[in-house]
């Protein structure tokens, strides 16, 4: 296939918006896949070559937070498990039934999240994990691992969200904590993905690997906006990655 350099421009500027978004509150997919559909590739090339791009974007997020001690160590063996079997399990569940029930719980539970994190004014500010006993933190990021990896494989979108919130509702981490553990889920199962990709000759390299390029941009300068300012940066960026979330499956419909 054959691609204007204003198709590839326009690519790599979207890549890097759906990059920097995802690195400080997930969703950057809802940005990026529709960004690969726009050049005219077939959809299983659109999802290669867009798995193939967000992994690097991804892993340098993930380095980020890493090295700037802003995920919990802990939880990452037990989480990557959980979340590369639910996934499985998910995609599995998703060749036999319909995502429309899963989709409409969504139209309801989103606007009712928004509500609490807009409500909630110190909501994510303070790190608060020191108040649970590390093996309910544990049992918690296998669950919530689970649970995401299961909804990532069957439905997919705003994955990262969905794992940000419920590190900060339910395991009382800090926004930054939440954002980097879940990057850190998110790569595991992106590296999975991608090597399967690959294996399948669906990814387009002459759109992908500039992509990536940029991509990367995108989740270094965002992973590190997020990191300095926390809380200021993500919540509003997650109220509007929440909001296109809900547009997007009620668009869907």
């Amino acid at each position: 296939m054959e691609f204007e350099f204003i198709q590839i421009v326009i690519l790599c500027a979207l890549i890097f918006l759906g990059g920097f978004i995802d690195s400080i509150a997930g969703g950057g997919g809802l940005i990026s896949l529709p960004a690969y559909v726009l050049t005219g590739v077939p959809m299983h090339s659109a999802l290669a070559s867009n798995k193939f791009s967000s992994t690097f974007g991804t892993a340098f997020s993930a380095w980020n937070f890493l090295r700037n001690g802003k995920v919990y160590v802990k939880a990452i063996p037990v989480s990557v498990v959980f979340a590369l079997a639910g996934s499985a399990f998910g995609a599995y569940i998703a060749l036999l039934t319909s995502d429309e029930v899963l989709r409409n719980l969504l139209l309801v539970m989103i606007p009712i999240i928004a509500v609490i994190v807009i409500v909630k004014r110190d909501f994510g500010k303070e790190n608060r994990m020191d108040t649970l006993k590390t093996g309910t933190i544990l049992t918690g990021a296998a669950i919530a691992a689970g649970v995401i990896g299961f909804y990532d494989g069957f439905f997919g979108p705003g994955t990262g969200t969905f794992l940000i919130l419920i590190f900060t509702i339910f395991l009382r981490f800090d926004l930054v904590t939440a954002n980097g553990n879940s990057k850190i889920i998110n790569l595991s199962s992106n590296l999975g993905s991608m090597v399967t990709f690959i294996i399948s000759g669906h990814i387009v390299f002459q759109l992908a690997v500039p992509a990536a390029v940029f991509g990367i941009l995108g989740n270094v300068i965002g992973s590190r906006l997020a990191i300095k300012i926390g809380a200021k940066i993500i919540k509003p960026v997650l109220i509007g990655v929440l909001t296109l979330l809900l547009f997007t499956l009620i668009t869907r419909g």
